[in-house]
C-alpha cells in the first residue's frame, strides 16, 4: 500500500514540523452539504492559524491520501456513494479501488504510519448500551490500544456507554487524561459525570507525556487527551438527558442494531434539539482541532 502525501504535509513531515491529522468521515458523513465543505476548510485554517499544517486522511481510488487538495477536499465533500471507512475496511478499499471517508480508527491508523503524531477529532467511539447483551464495542478503541497517536478529543460520544468505554480503555492500556479538567467530558458536554485521573494543563505538558511514551518504551498506544467543550457553547444538559432518553426508547422500538444505532441517535439528537447539538459537536471539534495544532507545535519543538 503507498501513501499519497500531499506536498505541503510531505515537506513538514520531511522538515520536522507540525502536523495535525484530521478525520474525513465528518465532512462525507457528519455534516450536510455545503455546510460540510465550508466546516473542513475552517478546520483546515484553524490548523494553519496556530502554526501547524493540516493532513486531512481520505482514501481515494483504493489509495490513501494523507493531505487532500482543494479539489480532493470537494470530492470527499460532495461526492455520492463515499463510503465509511474504518481500519479494518481499508485493504478492501485499497484492492478494490474505492473511495472512501476515515473514521477515527483508520485515520489514526493512516496517521501513524505516515508518522503523524497527533490527531483531531469530535468524540471517540466506545462501548456500547446494552453491551452485555450485544457485545457491541467500537473498533476505534482496540486500534488505539495499539497504535502510538495522540488523540485530541471531547471524548466518547455521550449516546455510548461512558463508564463501561472509560473502564475499557483502562483494560487495553490507553492513557487517558483530560484538558484543564479532572472530569471526563461527554462529547456535547463538558462533563459526562466521570473523573479521569490525570489532568494535563498546556499543550507543552502534553508533548513531555508523548516524549516520555517514548523514553519508557511503553507499548505502541495511544495517548487521548479528552478536551471539554467550553460550558457556554455545550448543549444544555438537561435537554440532553430528556432528548437521548427519547432517542434510546425510539431505537428499541424501530428494534435498530448494530451499526446503525450510533447514527439513529445522534440523527435524532439534532432533530429533537433543532441542531443544538450539532452545533456543540462542531464547538467541540474545533476547540479539538485548535488544541490538537498547538500540541502538535509543542511537540515538533522537541
Amino acid at each position: 500500500m503507498v501513501l499519497v502525501m500531499s506536498q505541503e504535509v510531505r515537506e513538514a513531515l520531511g522538515a520536522g514540523r507540525p502536523v495535525v491529522a484530521l478525520e474525513s468521515t465528518i465532512i462525507a458523513h457528519g455534516l450536510p452539504r455545503p455546510h460540510n465543505l465550508r466546516v473542513a476548510r475552517e478546520l483546515e485554517d484553524v490548523v494553519r492559524r496556530e502554526g501547524a499544517v493540516p493532513a486531512t486522511i481520505a482514501v481515494l481510488d483504493g489509495r490513501p491520501h494523507i493531505g487532500l487538495d482543494g479539489e480532493q477536499l470537494e470530492r470527499v465533500a460532495n461526492e455520492d456513494g463515499i463510503r465509511k471507512l474504518g481500519h479494518r475496511d481499508l485493504p478492501l478499499a485499497v484492492a478494490t479501488g474505492a473511495s472512501g471517508a476515515t473514521t477515527v480508527s483508520a485515520t489514526a491508523h493512516l496517521a501513524a504510519l505516515a508518522g503523524i503524531r497527533v490527531f483531531a477529532t469530535g468524540g471517540l467511539g466506545g462501548v456500547h448500551r446494552q453491551w452485555t447483551v450485544t457485545q457491541d464495542e467500537s473498533a476505534d478503541l482496540g486500534l488505539l490500544a495499539r497504535t502510538r497517536i495522540t488523540v485530541v478529543c471531547a471524548g466518547v460520544k455521550s449516546v455510548l456507554d461512558v463508564p463501561a468505554t472509560l473502564q475499557r480503555l483502562e483494560t487495553l492500556g490507553v492513557a487517558v487524561a483530560g484538558y484543564g479538567t479532572g472530569r471526563f467530558p461527554g462529547f456535547y458536554l463538558s462533563d459526562s459525570g466521570y473523573p479521569v485521573d490525570w489532568t494535563l494543563r498546556d499543550p507543552e505538558q502534553v508533548a513531555d507525556v508523548m516524549r516520555a511514551q517514548d523514553a519508557l518504551g511503553a507499548r505502541e498506544s495511544a495517548l487521548i487527551v479528552a478536551n471539554p467543550v467550553p460550558e457556554k457553547e455545550q448543549l444544555d444538559p438537561a435537554l440532553h438527558a430528556r432528548v437521548l432518553a427519547g432517542a434510546l426508547d425510539a431505537c428499541d422500538k424501530k428494534g435498530i442494531t448494530g451499526q446503525a444505532v450510533t447514527p439513529f441517535l445522534l440523527d435524532h439528537l439534532v432533530r429533537e434539539t433543532d441542531g443544538a447539538s450539532l452545533r456543540a459537536n462542531l464547538a467541540a471539534v474545533r476547540g479539538n482541532v485548535r488544541l490538537a495544532a498547538r500540541v502538535a507545535v509543542a511537540w515538533a519543538r522537541g
